[in-house]
């Protein structure tokens, strides 16, 4: 003699708790590529105009850490990201004129910036990067608040890698 019988569960239940078990595991996913893999954020200001404009959404990659010249990066300075390029790596010779060419390692620099970089008085020139660090400028460097404001970066503080861009305007 068998004991009570269980009563079948509705198929409605076994779907809602199917679908709660998707919703979390799709959630735990998405939380780990925001958090660990990917960095999304809004450009604020015109420092790196044309190529970032204000209100840019910018997607960076957290998995990089080596950083080239012109990568555009994404670092944080005073608690808040900002977003410019890569002029210099660790070990680079910056040279800043007072007729606004830029020259690294002996090499002057161009690159389609369309602003002259002048010097400010934070740094004396030509300037040695520090090992592990990142000089950083912005492209209208006319406006930017960047490497020659405040010396180089770490690079344990630039968060990203920005590997693509959503206009955001006129949405």
């Amino acid at each position: 003699m068998s004991g009570p019988a269980k009563p079948e569960k509705s198929p409605l239940l076994r779907e809602v708790r199917s679908l709660a078990v998707r919703l979390a595991v799709f959630a735990a996913v998405l939380w780990v590529l925001l958090t660990q893999v990917y960095l999304v954020t809004q450009a604020s200001g015109n420092e790196m105009f044309p190529a970032v404009k204000d209100g840019d959404l910018v997607l960076g990659s957290r998995l990089e850490k080596a950083y080239a010249k012109n990568d555009v990066v994404v670092y944080e300075r005073s608690g808040r990201l900002r977003v410019g390029r890569v002029l210099a790596r660790g070990g680079d010779i910056v040279t800043l004129s007072e007729s606004g060419v830029v020259e690294v390692n002996g090499s002057a620099q161009g690159g389609g910036i369309l602003y002259p970089t002048y010097p400010k008085s934070l740094l004396s020139y030509p300037y040695a990067v520090p090992e592990d660090s990142v000089f950083i400028l912005g492209d209208c460097r006319t406006q930017a608040e960047d490497s020659r404001d405040f010396g180089p970066v770490q690079c344990s503080a630039v968060k990203a890698k920005v590997i693509t861009l959503i206009r955001r305007r006129g949405l």
